[in-house]
């Protein structure tokens, strides 16, 4: 009896070391997550940290010069903290790259994203650190006493760009910039064609401009601008689009919950407009066409909807402008909201990137990090950044300062820091911050945000390979968009609603392979006691 208990023990003991092995795996790689992070009594100035700092540019070096700046002037304070920066061109990038990190454990210490992203980190257990807490700190918190540099109160953080920040019961990440989006105006090709500019732009005047200039002469010369080439309306981001046209027709998109309600009649309607302005070449996308400021400086567009944040790239004299100087065109740009439904009732999306502190085993590696990206709050470095494109800074402590408001004021006095586009595609923002919306934050939201402009994008490409657009299409349309983005999840269950969405790659694997582990080792008990039952069956 003792031979045949060593010699289960022995068949036994393989399946126990993979347990053992996936579960030491499991703990290395963070899928259990990390003790809570609590706020030390005070800062330990006698140790040296290094920190590590994600942040992304686009091809700026004057936003490389300021975030390198920022980090100088910041370690000159506390010479205890270096500060290690990685740039990325773009925010899916950081993205993907801080899933990948979590499931190793080698997270940054400080990134700005988006808080979108931040829901799909938050899979991971104290994977972010809640903020609310260092905020009201009365030493390290905002406008704290032990702060060697003078950053903004939490009153001084306008509001309506903090609360964006905040989704689950708690303040992820504090705003870094904001920006909105705006419809750059070829004017003087509106007025050519018999326009004039209305106070408020609206989508039906838009589409009616639009529309009027597809017009050609007989050899294919579009008569608008005597080239061969002219694409009246191209919108950048087609995301924004749909959720914008969404929200001001007062249509579902998706609850803070998370239940997708973006499937609609409305979203139908809108998919239809899209496609009759695509089918007679009247709109395209960036991602179909190119930079909208391409066309726009081209003379190949009339209405560009780009961010804020793009103003530097818009117009004739734009100093970022991508085109030769042969392609320029001369013309007025004028810079607008975009389109409304309701003029008197503007709504426009909010957007620009947050900064958030990840949690480490070390408490005063953490305040170390939430150090520095409270010292990117500071007016130098939320003033000198807002300069660079179409932002505005994050804190009325910024925007009141005598030096941003001398900024403003000196609108159109060069086309390079005073370029008059990117001042109005400020002041534009700053003129509507209650007339702006943000989409609820959740985990998948990002995947939704996603399958809002595959809608657009879908259908016009369709209709530019001349396929039909009718019910049957759009039925299979939200079906495609449904299973390509894991929406199911989310689409109904009465008690939780909450699309939980995709574990990073290495958690997800870790915890299938200890589930197969239990359900093989459950098996192996339950085969061996039937076998010791028979056996014991037999002898009696």
């Amino acid at each position: 009896m003792k031979k045949n208990n060593r010699k289960s023990n022995t068949r036994l003991l393989p399946l126990l070391t993979l347990l053992a092995i996936l579960l030491t795996l499991s703990g290395c790689h963070g899928s259990r997550g990390m003790e809570a992070f609590r706020i030390p009594e005070s800062f330990d100035t006698s140790r040296d940290y290094e920190i590590t700092f994600w942040a992304k540019n686009d091809t700026n070096k004057t936003q490389t010069d300021i975030y390198k700046k920022a980090i100088a002037d910041f370690q000159e304070l506390y010479p205890n903290i270096t500060v290690n920066l990685r740039l990325y061109t773009d925010y899916g990038r950081i993205y993907n790259d801080v899933i990948t990190n979590i499931s190793t454990g080698t997270t940054p210490n400080v990134c700005i994203t988006y808080p979108d992203h931040i829901a799909t980190y938050l899979t991971g257990v104290n994977i972010v650190v809640p903020l609310e807490g260092l905020f009201e700190d009365p030493r390290y918190g905002l406008g704290g006493s032990e702060l060697r540099f003078d950053g903004p109160t939490r009153p001084e953080i306008i509001p309506q760009f903090l609360d964006e920040c905040a989704f689950n019961e708690h303040y992820y990440a504090i705003p870094y910039m904001r920006s909105t989006e705006a419809c750059y105006v070829n004017k003087t090709y509106v007025e050519a064609l018999g326009f004039t500019l209305p106070e408020a732009l609206t989508w039906d005047f838009v589409w009616e401009v639009s529309e009027a200039a597809t017009a050609k002469d007989g050899d294919g010369t579009y008569l608008v601008n005597g080239q061969k080439v002219m694409i009246p309306f191209i919108y950048k981001s087609t995301d924004n689009m749909m959720i914008q046209m969404l929200k001001q027709k007062g249509a579902g998109y998706s609850t803070a919950q998370g239940e997708i309600l973006i499937f609609n009649d409305t979203t139908r309607e809108l998919l239809y407009t899209v496609a009759d302005h695509a089918g007679t070449g009247a709109f395209s996308t960036f991602k179909i066409s190119s930079y909208p400021a391409n066309f726009l400086n081209a003379g190949q567009c009339i209405f560009a909807i780009d961010s804020t944040a793009g103003a530097t790239w818009m117009g004739t004299h734009a100093p970022l402008s991508d085109i030769s100087e042969e392609a320029l065109v001369e013309f007025e740009t004028t810079v607008y909201p975009i389109p409304q439904f309701d003029p008197d009732n503007p709504r426009m999306i909010s957007q620009g990137p947050s900064v958030c502190v990840f949690n480490k085993p070390d408490d005063q590696e953490v305040l170390a990090s939430w150090l520095f990206a409270q010292y990117l709050l500071t007016n130098d470095v939320q003033i000198a950044y807002a300069e660079t494109e179409g932002y505005v800074p994050v804190t009325s402590k910024a925007q009141e300062s005598g030096e941003y408001q001398d900024y403003l004021s000196r609108c159109g006095q060069d086309n390079d820091t005073y370029y008059d586009i990117k001042i109005r595609a400020s002041r534009l923002l700053l003129d509507h911050v209650g007339d702006t919306f943000v989409t609820p934050v959740f985990n998948g939201s990002t995947s939704l945000r996603d399958a809002a402009g595959q809608m657009i994008e879908n259908v016009t490409k369709s209709v530019n390979r001349k396929e039909t657009i009718d019910d049957a299409y759009m039925d299979k349309l939200y079906e495609n968009v449904t299973s390509l983005y894991r929406l199911q999840n989310t689409m109904q269950t009465s008690s939780d609603k909450r699309d939980l969405g995709a574990l990073p790659p290495m958690a997800a694997a870790l915890l299938a392979g200890l589930g197969i582990t239990w359900a093989l080792i459950g098996a192996y008990v339950v085969r061996e006691a039937a076998k010791n039952r028979k056996k014991r069956q037999n002898h009696h």
